[in-house]
């Protein structure tokens, strides 16, 4: 392994754990960009490879969540059940995508997300449980974007429980986590044809390196707000997209 690509590993999987941890979603978004084109990677390998990232990674953020109960794991649960039908069905087609239109589209999302984070929370609002209406639209979207992009789907599922049901924001992130968990795993298992393809060494120490720093942040961002955090995370996701479709086109 190149001395260069390992630093640039470690280096990457701090910078995904920080994501993760501190804002409860987003690590697939950046972990696929950083895998194509710091590490070579096809997009169906980086999306499949993200799955696994992002998914020790977010299991290591929702421990100190968990211990201060941060979490609504019931509608998690749901969620994660009502997108079974999209996860698991555009997990198994991905791969026969082209790579321009996967990449393309995962540029859009970006976008999507970016300004989804620069929305503010509505305020003095009372928190509320979700209606079966958002939960099955909430479910569905997450579970395709999760099958077709490798992403976990918490950029859509923090500001639906923030915005439209006032869930406080640590309780909303720790959620996030959890539903990413879930998603990632369910992919990660339909993509199990897919795993001998995939170069694991540099994905591995990405993950380690995640995992390491995500528990520290997660712990962090209990007691900091991370609204700037958000803001600046949106702009870096405008810059990604923009770089990836430049880049698709010409």
């Amino acid at each position: 392994m190149s001395s260069a690509l390992i630093i640039t590993a470690l280096a990457s999987g701090v910078f995904i754990g920080s994501v993760l941890g501190f804002i409860g979603a987003g690590g697939a978004m950046v972990t696929v960009p950083i895998l194509v084109y710091l590490f070579d990677f096809s997009p169906f390998q980086a999306t499949t490879a993200a799955l696994a990232v992002v998914l020790v990674t977010a299991i290591a953020s929702l421990i100190p969540r968990y211990r201060s109960k941060d979490l609504l794991i019931k509608e998690a649960l749901i969620i994660w059940a009502l997108g079974l039908l999209t996860n698991i069905g555009l997990s198994a087609v991905a791969d026969s995508l082209p790579d321009r239109l996967i990449l393309i589209g995962f540029s859009l999302v970006l976008i999507g997300a970016g300004i989804s984070m620069l929305q503010p929370p509505l305020q003095n609002q009372p928190e509320r449980k979700l209606s079966t209406g958002y939960l099955i639209l909430l479910s569905l979207i997450t579970g395709s974007l999760t099958g077709l992009f490798g992403i976990g789907g918490g950029f859509v599922a923090i500001p639906i429980l923030i915005l439209f049901f006032q869930t406080p924001p640590n309780k909303a992130a720790g959620t996030s986590l959890l539903i990413i968990a879930l998603n990632s795993a369910t992919a990660f298992i339909v993509k199990f044809n897919q795993w001998s393809e995939i170069n694991w060494r540099y994905p591995v120490i990405i993950a380690v390196a995640a995992v390491i720093t995500a528990s520290l942040t997660s712990r962090l961002a209990l007691k900091l707000p991370t609204v700037h955090l958000k803001k600046g995370f949106a702009y870096l996701l405008f810059l990604l997209a923009a770089f990836t479709i430049l880049t698709e086109i010409f």
